[in-house]
Order: structure tokens, then C-alpha cells, then sequence
């Protein structure tokens, strides 16, 4: 199954219209045509069942043949990375994260961040891509990025660590038994947190964690620390 993204379409709607840049890939790459059946999703659990109606050079219109609504897990995964210096690694991170299945996606300027500013439209877009490669029918909520005080001063998850590396005595994350609804992990940038950080965190109920004895880019740490909370989610 080929999944397209539609973030308008609702279970009461009867057609749908795919946009020029969808119809391209529809007509001119997959070489579908009038009558064939198209799958599609708004990227808030709903997937519909169309069937092509009308081809246009600009827009694709489509008729709807059922739709059915996914359940998300109770259980939410929130990383709040600091964006890396090369945009490619965060852009690389939140793809991959979207495809093992992580529900948002903070952004959060740290004291030695050396990425400013990150750009909130391609994030969005390379989201909804792997989104539709993996077939899932959830798209990650990406937050502009704030502060590092502002974000541990807003931050209710159920469960909030913070990884870093200072030689400190921590559990690793896998090890801690999580039964509530929302995780949020923290990870730092190229330069790590600062003790300041850590201890700003710590008094906002973060807790201190690893995840594992090596040394991890930004990206990675924040994908490995996706791939741990997605197995406890398999479990409940």
C-alpha cells in the first residue's frame, strides 16, 4: 500500500482533492489513473479508502469509499533535542524518529547550542515523508523552538529525564518501569549541558539518566533514546 497525506480531510467528508505536488507524483510516478483505489491519511489516525474520480494538471479529486479511525497508544514519546549544527542530522534524527513512531518532537535552544534557529517547514515535511514510507496514520507534532528554561518551566510529561554525560550516578533509561501516560527526554547539543542545566532540570523533576557507555552525537542519543521508550511501548 502507497500512502498519501491529506491533513484536511475528516470521517464526514465525501472527496477529497490531492494538491499539484501529490497529483505529480500520482500521475506522472506511480501512473495511476481514473478509477484506481488510493489510500490516504490526515496524519491524525484516520485513514480513508478512495477511488480517483478526476485528473487535473493541478489538482487529483478523489471519492471516498470508507475510512476507518486508529486508536493512538495512551502512552506518549517526546524528545526535546537541541538542534544540531548541521541541519541534515536533526532533519536525519526526525525522520528516523518518525518512522520508529515517536509522537512529538521539541526543539529546545540550550546555553551551548551552536544552531540558533531551525527551519519548522522542512522538519514538517520530512516528517509527513516518513510518515507515509513507514504507513503510519500519526504524524509527529514539531515544536518551534524555546528556550531551555522556558521549556522545562512547560513541560508536563508524566515522566521528564534528562541524559547526559557527567560523571554522576545514573540508571540507564531502559531501566526505569514507566506506567503513565507521557515521556519526555531530554538530550543536549554538540557541547553537551551545562551543570547550570543540569541543575535547573533536576529542580523542574527531571530525572538523570544514561544511555550507555558510549559517546553519542546529539541525533543519535536522541534516537536511541526514541528506539528504548517505543519497546516499552510495545509492551503495554
Amino acid at each position: 500500500m502507497r500512502l498519501f497525506y491529506n491533513q484536511d480531510i475528516s470521517e464526514t467528508d465525501s472527496k477529497v482533492v490531492l494538491l499539484k505536488e501529490e497529483t505529480k507524483h500520482l500521475t506522472k510516478v506511480m501512473r495511476k489513473k481514473v478509477g484506481d483505489i488510493i489510500f490516504i491519511t490526515n496524519g491524525k489516525g484516520l485513514l480513508v479508502e478512495t477511488k480517483i474520480n478526476l485528473i487535473n494538471k493541478s489538482n487529483t479529486e478523489l471519492l471516498i469509499v470508507k475510512s476507518e479511525t486508529y486508536i493512538q497508544s495512551k502512552f506518549k514519546i517526546n524528545i526535546a533535542i537541541a538542534p544540531t549544527k548541521m541541519n541534515d542530522r536533526t532533519e536525519w534524527f526526525v525522520e528516523k524518529a518518525t518512522e520508529i513512531g515517536i509522537d512529538s518532537i521539541s526543539t529546545v535552544l540550550c546555553e551551548k547550542s551552536e544552531r540558533k534557529t531551525i527551519k519548522l517547514d522542512r522538519l514538517n515535511k520530512i516528517a509527513v515523508s516518513a510518515m507515509k514510507q513507514s504507513l503510519q496514520y500519526y504524524k509527529p507534532y514539531i515544536q518551534e523552538l524555546v528556550t531551555f528554561d522556558s521549556f522545562i518551566n512547560d513541560c508536563k510529561s508524566d515522566n521528564k529525564f534528562i541524559a547526559h554525560c557527567k560523571e554522576v550516578n545514573k540508571q540507564h533509561l531502559s531501566s526505569y518501569k514507566l506506567n503513565s501516560n507521557s515521556t519526555t527526554v531530554l538530550i543536549g547539543p554538540e557541547g553537551g549541558f551545562t551543570q547550570k542545566e543540569i541543575q535547573n532540570a533536576e529542580e523542574k523533576g527531571f530525572i538523570a539518566v544514561t544511555l550507555g557507555n558510549n559517546r553519542l552525537r546529539t541525533e543519535t542519543a536522541a534516537l536511541v533514546a526514541t528506539q528504548i521508550l517505543s519497546e516499552f511501548n510495545t509492551e503495554i
